[in-house]
């Protein structure tokens, strides 16, 4: 059970459902089901998870959690909703399951505008070459770490690489005009042709933004660790 005064209070039944998504998808991304919860100034809260792109993922819903910044346990948030708990319960992880600091909320440039067809489009050639040339240790470093979109915005350049596109796409972010998650079988025109993936960076981050969330990447560093 929830301990009292802890736990995640969404605000609507959409929220909920909204968290339950996010919630499925984060415990496919990381093995340990570790997730950072925190409040924001926005009545929102923003939920976190590493993937396993070496990219932190995030969503938010309208809602409230105390603590108003906790390490939470994926497994425990989808126990909660399933069992219906108004508050639902973030377990008991160690502080320190979650290690290096979240992007801030400022310092971000908006560089430029990638059509989500595109973005999709490239998640599935990449997924026919991972196919055919991984191997037992999973995907090739060399494919992840390939870029393959360049944003220029400005005096503003930065690169994309496969782990951020995977990541986007790995998550939902991007889903058809009708809100329905993209499947290998979707077709590309059910995505609006206008629906875009806005591209941010900030010195230390690259950031993708989609409809239904966003992936966060450290620029010209190898690790996420650092903060």
């Amino acid at each position: 059970m929830t301990a009292p005064g802890r736990g995640i209070s969404p605000y609507r039944a959409s929220d909920r459902s909204d968290i339950s998504a996010f919630v499925a998808r984060a415990r496919r991304a990381d093995e340990g089901g570790v997730l950072r919860v925190h409040e924001r100034d926005d009545a929102r809260v923003g939920l976190w998870v590493r993937t396993g792109f070496d990219v932190l993922a995030t969503r938010s819903v309208f809602g409230s959690v105390t603590p108003n910044d906790v390490v939470a346990d994926a497994a425990s948030i989808a126990a909660s909703l399933a069992a219906g708990d108004e508050v639902l319960d973030v377990g008991t992880m160690p502080t320190i399951a979650w290690q290096g600091a979240l992007p801030g909320v400022s310092g971000f440039v908006h560089v430029d505008d990638v059509p989500a067809r595109e973005v999709i489009d490239l998640a599935r050639r990449g997924a026919e070459v991972a196919r055919d040339e991984s191997g037992a240790l999973g995907m090739a470093s060399s494919l992840l770490d390939q870029n393959v979109l360049s944003a220029t915005g400005g005096d503003v350049t930065v690169d994309v690489s496969m782990r951020a596109v995977f990541a986007l796409t790995s998550m939902g972010f991007v889903r058809d005009a009708a809100g329905h998650e993209i499947t290998g079988d979707s077709p590309i025109d059910a995505i609006a042709s206008d629906e875009p993936v806005r591209v941010r960076a900030s010195s230390a981050w690259l950031r993708l933004d989609a409809r239904f969330g966003s992936v966060y990447r450290r620029r010209n560093v190898l690790s996420l660790n650092v903060s």
